[in-house]
């Protein structure tokens, strides 16, 4: 399965990816307001930050619970009902004059929720497609998060105009409970992988399994932590950027698109092994021009350019799967995936509070170089999963893993 044609002809999948898609547009139009309500009413880059960036620092705590309802659980089920309640969350955001203080206890509760059930996301994918089109259906799920940050941005930026933050969440309320249907209605019932009950013994005994492994422990920092620390720096765009910030934002999510596009569709697995190292680069570098505090179309090139190094995590996620237990690879990409979230609140909350104490351009390029020094300092660990060349046919293949890899 190599073309788009191929993927989106599995009804399943056309499935996953529209109700994916409306989820991000929700969550990224609702951010928005909520990041501009909360600058508004407070003035606080750090409060800013957290109330947009925040909510998946939840993720630790369900990645410590209940993550393995991710396997344990039928995905059609687990998925159905997060969205249900994150729904209800939505329509909790819309209601005018809600605390500050409740409606963070909105989104970390509704991010405690996705947290324990986005890895049946993932996994299904390996359920409804071949084994080979993993990279294409993950580059493709990430392309429409791209287009939807786009989308929800633009959207948000151009709508918080002429209406108020809490007509927006009515918006994104709507394009939850379109999530929520197509999922239930759109896709089929899969048993669960792993036949053990959810419970939290079961979570930390897989935990400790996975981490004690060096390539995939390996694995799981070289993805949370440098793309982590230069969503810090996006996190600042609304410091730096005020009511423009909307197109940094946008900016950024269209260079993440072009990255994805081009190393999940156009790129062979030995290429993407190639090109991985430079990408990861490539995400940190361009930042660091901000120290110079550019205009805003300078700016948004450099959050696009940088953007494209996003890419650099599908390499990183084929190997993450090639060295993953199959009644586990739930609990795997959900703890990939809410590592991820919970870093890049964690250096959305730092980048504020840095900003908080010198101007937002000089806390981007202070968090880039962060971010540079965690890239360099982390690429030797690559190397024990790094994929063995092997030559079938006269053929170079670089797809095999290292089976050695050790499973829970």
């Amino acid at each position: 399965m190599r073309t788009y044609a191929e993927l989106f002809a599995v009804r399943e999948f056309r499935n996953l990816f529209l109700a994916n898609c409306a989820g991000i547009a929700a969550h990224t139009t609702s951010a928005l307001a909520l990041g501009a309500l909360t600058y508004a009413s407070t003035g606080s880059a750090l409060l800013t930050a957290l109330s947009m960036f925040g909510a998946p620092l939840a993720g630790v705590l369900g990645s410590l619970t209940l993550l393995s309802a991710a396997d344990s659980v039928p995905p059609r089920r687990a998925l159905t009902l997060a969205a249900l309640l994150v729904t209800a969350g939505a329509a909790v955001q819309a209601v005018p004059g809600l605390p500050l203080w409740a409606r963070f206890v909105v989104i970390f509760g509704s991010a405690y929720v996705g947290s324990v059930t986005g890895g049946a996301r993932w996994a299904l994918l390996t359920d409804i497609l071949p084994a080979n089109a993993y990279v294409l259906a993950r580059a493709t799920m990430n392309t429409s998060v791209g287009v939807m940050q786009i989308a929800g941005f633009g959207l948000a930026g151009v709508l918080l105009v002429w209406l108020s933050p809490y007509q927006v969440f009515l918006l994104a309320l709507a394009l939850r409970a379109v999530a929520a249907a197509v999922g239930w209605f759109g896709l089929s019932e899969h048993p669960a992988r792993a036949t053990e009950r959810v419970t939290v013994a079961r979570t930390l005994r897989v935990n400790r399994a996975l981490w004690a492994d060096p390539g995939r422990r390996s694995l799981l920092l070289n993805l949370w932590l440098p793309g982590g620390l230069i969503v810090g720096c996006e996190a600042l765009f609304v410091p730096y950027a005020g009511d423009r910030a909307g197109f940094l934002l946008a900016a950024a999510a269209l260079g993440m698109l072009i990255g994805d596009v081009l190393v999940g569709r156009f790129l062979t697995p030995a290429r993407r092994e190639r090109w991985l190292h430079p990408l990861r680069l490539l995400l940190a570098l361009p930042y660091l021009a901000f120290v110079l505090a550019p205009p805003l179309p300078l700016a948004m090139a450099v959050a696009l350019i940088a953007s494209v190094g996003y890419a650099a995590t599908l390499p990183l996620q084929e190997r993450l799967v090639a060295h993953s237990p199959s009644d586990a690879r739930g609990q795997v990409l959900g703890l990939h995936h809410n590592g991820m979230l919970a870093g890049q609140a964690l250096c959305a909350a730092v980048a504020g509070a840095v900003a908080d104490l010198v101007p937002a351009y000089h806390a981007v390029a202070l968090l880039a170089g962060a971010s540079l020094v965690a890239t360099l300092t982390l690429t030797a660990g690559l190397r024990r999963t790094a994929p063995r060349a092997a030559t079938i046919g006269g053929v170079e293949d670089r797809t095999r893993p290292d089976p050695a890899a050790a499973a829970p």
